[in-house]
């Protein structure tokens, strides 16, 4: 199927709606969606996709990746083709990532460049969060920069001294001036005294293997810093969205704030639905270093009870290609680039460990997946949605047969996969970005460079209730 076929017909399926799931078909004309209904009567100029058996998503909306990640220490060795394409291959049809404000940078500048690196490479859509790592007093202003700009939300850091870490002060003002700007904080959670202390503990222990990394970054730090975060984030009048909550507790605090009236949203990420710190006494100890680390099975069943009580807002990924070999070179969990690849193989471990299992519906998938992280950073309806005038972002998953996922079939570059030999059901028949197809019957058939970024909507807190619904 080549670009200049823009009228398809997606016939058959069970669509996937924020009403509910019915059998239906979906219209598509050049890069948006037409209709969508039952027994849709098109022109014989469609070219019709038989969807019979499969479900018909929304593409999703991975709102927390990292494609051709650097922080100044370590970069992944992907680009924005490879992430894109990689993305493009588990159903994901919009990447937020992020643009790090490097020193000497304005937040104008660090959008420019993330730009200058997607242009001509990106496969699919993406947005962008700004990563703020200095912004002195006399330079708020450039918060501006980044609404008209089209980037609605900021990342800070309770951690990472020196490179990322912002201070109470920094966060309350940023918080309080970010707010009347129209963009959404989004916080990385782990106390920095803590995390530095029991890592000092370790080594002087002479305990700095791989496998002691869990034991360096205790729930306890992120448990901290979320009340702490939550609470400036009270006295600043803000909403605030924290990033990959790893454990049961951490949501819990969110859910508390909600009770006191803060606009508050959960993020959790699928390797801490599905993966344990038992990992660290496994053969591949390396392949699970992330921050914050797995955490123990109780948790895993405490996010997945959250979710269904409505707690969370999202679910992401973290996704970070590191090669294996940056993974191996050393064993030290604190010479040890962190974070794993995850985008390709989210639908389906979700399907297979949520929907099948019963934890999930396929309608709360689609809100966790695709509308939810397109309401809250500004791209619903654009984004997120089977409707008419939605972009033709769209999934067809076949829910039949069973396989074991394996790197070596995976599309990432990393060489290792954090979830091999695991068994899913089903899988990604096809994916639509923007009226293509660029994933078909397990073949990426994209154009490296026609993704686009996709300016959000400034943060307006009186689009939400207390929960994203």
């Amino acid at each position: 199927m080549n670009e200049t076929e823009t009228r398809l017909l997606i016939r058959g399926g069970t669509l996937v709606t924020p009403d509910g799931c019915f059998p239906g078909d979906v219209a598509i004309e050049d890069e948006a969606i037409v209709a969508v209904g039952a027994g849709l009567r098109m022109t014989e100029s469609f070219n019709v996709l038989d969807a019979r058996g499969c479900i018909v998503l929304p593409g999703l909306v991975d709102c927390h990746t990292h494609i051709k990640l650097d922080t100044g220490i370590y970069q992944t060795a992907d680009d924005w083709e490879i992430g894109t394409r990689t993305a493009a291959c588990g159903g994901i049809t919009t990447v937020v990532d992020f643009a790090t404000q490097f020193p000497g940078q304005t937040l104008k500048q660090a959008i420019e460049n993330r730009w200058a690196e997607a242009e001509g490479k990106a496969c699919i859509d993406y947005g962008l969060h700004c990563m703020i790592t200095d912004l002195p007093r006399d330079r708020e202003g450039e918060l501006g920069d980044l609404v008209r700009m089209g980037v609605p939300s900021v990342k800070l850091y309770t951690t990472y001294r020196p490179n990322y870490y912002a201070d109470d002060d920094m966060i309350l003002r940023l918080l309080r001036d970010s707010a009347s700007a129209g963009l959404l904080v989004t916080t990385h959670c782990e106390n920095d005294a803590l995390v530095t202390a029991a890592t000092a503990d370790l080594v002087a222990r002479g305990q700095t293997a791989w496998r002691y990394h869990g034991r360096g970054r205790p729930a306890l730090a992120e448990h901290e810093a979320i009340h702490r975060v939550l609470f400036l984030a009270q006295a600043a009048h803000a909403p605030v969205y924290i990033v990959h909550c790893s454990t049961g507790r951490s949501v819990e605090l969110v859910r508390q704030a909600h009770g006191r009236g803060q606009m508050a949203f959960a993020e959790t990420c699928i390797q801490y639905l599905l993966l344990d710190d038992s990992r660290y006494d496994g053969e591949h100890p390396e392949h699970f270093i992330l921050q914050p680390p797995l955490r123990d099975k109780a948790d895993n069943a405490a996010l997945w009870r959250l979710i269904a009580e409505g707690a969370v807002s999202t679910i992401a990924t973290d996704h970070c290609d590191y090669l294996l070999a940056q993974k191996t070179a050393v064993n030290d969990f604190i010479k040890t680039p962190g974070g794993l690849p995850g985008m390709e193989t989210l639908l389906p471990l979700l399907y297979t460990y949520g929907v099948v299992e019963g934890r999930l519906t396929w309608d709360q998938l689609a809100r966790l997946v695709a509308a939810n992280p397109a309401r809250i950073f500004g791209l619903y309806p654009r984004k997120g949605i089977l409707a008419p005038r939605a972009d033709a972002d769209v999934v067809i998953f076949d829910p039949l047969g069973e396989s074991t996922l394996e790197a070596g079939r995976l599309h990432n570059i990393a060489g290792y996969t954090p979830y091999e030999g695991m068994h899913v059901q089903g899988a990604v028949k096809m994916t639509i970005s923007r009226g293509q197809v660029v994933f078909e019957d397990g073949q990426f058939v994209g154009t490296p460079g026609r993704g686009r970024f996709v300016a959000g909507e400034p943060f307006d807190p009186g689009r939400f209730q207390q929960q994203v619904a």
